[in-house]
């Protein structure tokens, strides 16, 4: 800002904190000082802030500390017989030291003679929120048919979703699992260091909303 004014700058930065450190412990607290600090010498030289997230996070362990695990694959293969179903999470990435690629949400491919009623049965499954068929959970979630599975599925608060034990190292996990991906984790903050005057009352407003709300609106 004191070299050149640009015109728009986008900063993301990584979730590993949140992740690792619910709100209000001293390392969060820690992290979000050092990040005030830095927006604030931005504010000084006069940018318009806009600050959001891409989810929230809740705590998915149980009592003992470990995670609070759904294992789906494990699940289907055991109704079904190994092989007949087909479990994605698309919350799989390198980063297990993050959350073991445990997440909230997941979809399955389902063999189709069995399909209603495995739908069903998996709404009974302790832990599960929501079994939806491809068709009825796209459009709750505004997802594309095209490449979703037979059946969606979110966990509650607390769960999480995983494929098969044997595929999920969870050795990196050494602080009790934080992670995302269900309904409870969809409210997030929208945040602006100007006012923002002439937004509709009745918009319903989404993260990426932000670069309206920044370019248009905080002034």
């Amino acid at each position: 800002m004191d070299e050149f004014q640009p015109d728009i700058m986008y900063l993301s930065t990584t979730d590993y904190i949140q992740h690792k450190h619910a709100p209000g412990t001293p390392v969060a607290n820690d992290f979000y000082t050092m990040l005030d600090r830095y927006l604030a010498q931005l504010d000084a030289r006069g940018a318009v802030i806009a600050l959001t997230a891409d989810h929230g996070m809740k705590s998915k362990f149980a009592e003992d500390g470990q995670p609070d695990v759904i294992y789906l694959q494990d699940v289907l293969d055991d109704w079904l017989g190994a092989g007949k179903a087909r479990v994605i999470l698309p919350i799989t990435d390198p980063y297990v030291v993050h959350h073991g690629a445990l997440g909230s949400f997941a979809t399955a491919y389902l063999p189709e003679e069995h399909r209603e009623d495995i739908i069903d049965r998996l709404k009974s499954l302790e832990g599960i929120e929501k079994s939806l068929s491809r068709k009825e959970g796209c459009a709750e979630f505004e997802l594309p048919e095209d490449r979703t599975g037979d059946v969606i599925l979110v966990s509650s608060t607390h769960k999480v979703l995983g494929t098969s034990v044997s595929k999920h190292d969870l050795s990196a996990l050494k602080e009790p699992l934080r992670s995302h991906g269900g309904i409870s984790e969809q409210r997030v903050p929208l945040l602006c260091t100007k006012p923002a005057h002439g937004v509709d009352d009745g918009r319903r407003l989404r993260n990426f909303d932000i670069f309206d709300m920044a370019l248009n609106f905080a002034q």
